[in-house]
């Protein structure tokens, strides 16, 4: 028996959350403002969306456009009103000005999640060593997935990482899911299926019209068709 695919989609509102899992998607990133790669969503947006559907949500948690943790008091507030509005997985990832990972930072806002599973965002992919973050992430409560592109800039280029990382999944720091993301194609599927990959987040390509658009029933569901294919195949 085939093991289904993973196909996350970012929801900015509950009308693209309702036609995500018309498509098919499996989960959803909620994150607002896109001009800044996504920033934490209003607890009334949470809301909205937790009432519209009934996937998986993983609420974003970054006040700024980079990889900087900011006001980490205020990331830990943000993050203690989420969990009183019923959420319980969540995305996030901080880099130090050295491009290591900001251990500090993501302990302080770990505990106000209280164990809930959460993914480490494309921070990765702008890490000094990417090894290294893994290494020093290892045991994190709740840590259960990584989204990346392989390189910062996007899956194109960070191919071979991504398949290298495959491989080595079951080691210590690379026990994780990887979530494929960051200029993902159709395209790129069946090697990343062959690798053992099954984890495929999609933003813009689940928009035909751009980020001012509305996500597409069509477009999510022939993503769901391909995973399912080639899952199959």
């Amino acid at each position: 028996m085939s093991k289904r695919a993973v196909l996350e989609v970012i929801a900015l509102d509950p009308e693209d959350a309702v036609a995500a899992q018309a498509g098919g998607a499996d989960r959803l990133e909620l994150v607002t403002d896109m001009a800044a790669d996504g920033l934490t969503p209003s607890v009334a947006t949470f809301a909205g969306i937790r009432a519209a559907v009934d996937l998986d949500l993983r609420v974003m948690l970054r006040l700024a456009d980079g990889f900087a943790a900011g006001d980490v008091a205020r990331l830990v507030g943000l993050a203690g009103e989420l969990r009183a509005a019923g959420a319980e997985e969540f995305v996030l990832g901080f880099l130090s000005a050295d491009g290591g990972v900001d251990l500090t930072a993501v302990e302080r806002v770990l505990s106000a999640l209280d164990g809930c599973s959460w993914t480490f965002h494309r921070a990765i992919d702008r890490a000094a060593d990417r090894d290294a973050l893994r290494k020093a992430l290892d045991g994190m409560p709740g840590l259960d997935t990584y989204l990346t592109a392989g390189a910062a800039g996007g899956v194109d280029a960070g191919l071979p990482t991504l398949l290298a990382e495959a491989r080595r999944q079951g080691e210590p720091g690379y026990e994780q899911h990887i979530l494929v993301g960051g200029g993902l194609r159709l395209d790129h599927v069946p090697r990343l299926l062959d690798a053992g990959i099954s984890g495929f987040h999609i933003g813009g390509a689940a928009r035909p019209g751009g980020w001012q658009g509305p996500v597409s029933v069509e477009a999510v569901a022939e993503w769901r068709s391909v995973l399912d294919a080639g899952a199959d195949g």
